[in-house]
């Protein structure tokens, strides 16, 4: 993030705190609880949003060197993304044009070609058809016709978006809204990826979405795991469009009166979310990088499955270091798993009870509220 703007910021947060006050909108706004459970609106969401929209896939640290690949299901298509012998990161449908099986699994790197696991069709990093065995029995067959089918891919900012489409494109710094810029100055292309879990949850995906959009809980469910590190119920919010900018105020922050502005490290102080739309929150921690790309599982409205991409600024290969940040890790999975997502999960649970038809965002709630609307507004649209 520029100086520039971490001081902006700063000043925004300490006035806050001086004045015991908080980021607010306009109104308290309701929320079909509907929203949550029709099946028919998931339908719509994971055509229009999952497969119609670009998603983040990755952090360009993932595919480093040409060979370099990652695969993801969880959009509703099989998607293969690749860097390129050349250096260009391309995705395409992970789909043998033979048989229809997958050439990848997981991610990793290939030392030349994608091998159909079936029959041995093998893919360049092109996406090129460029063997066939016992080629004779496929005479008539134009491997320029057969190759990988290419989706639209972008690769900016340190970030790789997908959209699991093909035949489209899309302008990524138009779906930012403005916010591109600021992205960029974390460098996120030089942090070394570290691990990838995958976590399935009983509720529906805006609730896991909605766990990273207000601290206004985080005096009573995290009493003492981050309650005691962060200021609850106050933060600031900024819109990017359908996006958004939050900062959750580590109770350090106070420190910077007594430094020169000069000096101020907001980044240090804060945890900065992210909401990349409309599935993904990317977390600045003081040390390390979060990617959280959320989806709905297996078509139900009361599931969902998150990948957690865990970032570093320096490779884990001392016995220190791996011991460092698997308790970074393990205490970030420790807060979501046994604190949040249960909560989470008795929510959607309740929803099924008919107690409600809405749910309430305080004024006290913003990037909640905006977030809810914008994936209404995104499906109205269509």
């Amino acid at each position: 993030m520029q100086h520039e703007t971490q001081v902006k910021l700063a000043r925004q947060a300490l006035h806050l705190l001086d004045t015991k006050t908080n980021c607010l909108a306009d109104t308290v706004v309701h929320n079909p609880v509907a929203n949550y459970i029709d099946p028919d609106r998931l339908r719509r969401e994971q055509a229009l949003l999952f497969r119609g929209h670009p998603l983040v896939i990755g952090a360009s640290c993932q595919l480093r060197e040409p060979g370099d690949y990652v695969t993801d299901d969880f959009s509703g298509v099989p998607v293969l993304a690749v860097r390129g012998r050349d250096g260009a990161v391309r995705a395409f449908l992970n789909v043998c044009r033979h048989r229809g099986a997958k050439v990848a699994k997981g991610c990793g790197r290939i030392k030349r070609n994608f091998v159909c696991p079936y029959h041995a069709w093998s893919y360049d990093t092109d996406g090129r058809l460029v063997g066939i065995p016992d080629r004779a029995s496929f005479d008539d067959l134009d491997p320029a016709e057969h190759g990988l089918v290419e989706l639209p891919a972008v690769e900016k900012y340190g970030l790789v978006w997908v959209q699991g489409t093909p035949n489209g494109a899309f302008d990524i710094d138009d779906k930012l809204a403005g916010m591109g810029a600021e992205i960029g100055a974390f460098d996120l292309a030089s942090y070394h990826h570290y691990e990838t879990r995958v976590i399935r949850r009983k509720m529906n995906w805006k609730i896991a979405m909605d766990t990273f959009l207000e601290p206004y809980h985080f005096g009573v469910l995290h009493t003492d795991t981050v309650a005691p590190i962060f200021f609850p119920n106050v933060y600031l919010f900024e819109p990017f469009g359908a996006n958004l900018r939050e900062a959750f105020l580590r109770r350090t922050i106070v420190e910077l009166r007594d430094q020169p502005e000069a000096e101020w490290d907001f980044v240090a102080h804060t945890a900065i979310i992210y909401i990349l739309f409309p599935n993904t929150a990317l977390v600045i921690q003081a040390d390390h990088v979060e990617i959280w790309r959320i989806y709905p599982a297996n078509d139900k409205v009361d599931e969902c499955v998150m990948y957690l991409d865990f970032y570093v600024p320096e490779p884990a290969v001392s016995d220190s270091a791996q011991g460092h940040w698997q308790r970074n890790l393990d205490l970030l999975l420790r807060v979501v798993e046994t604190e949040d997502f249960p909560t989470g999960e008795t929510i959607q649970f309740g929803f099924a009870s008919g107690a409600q038809d809405h749910v309430t965002y305080g004024r006290n709630e913003p990037s909640l509220a905006h977030f809810e609307t914008a994936v209404s507004q995104a499906l109205a649209a269509d």
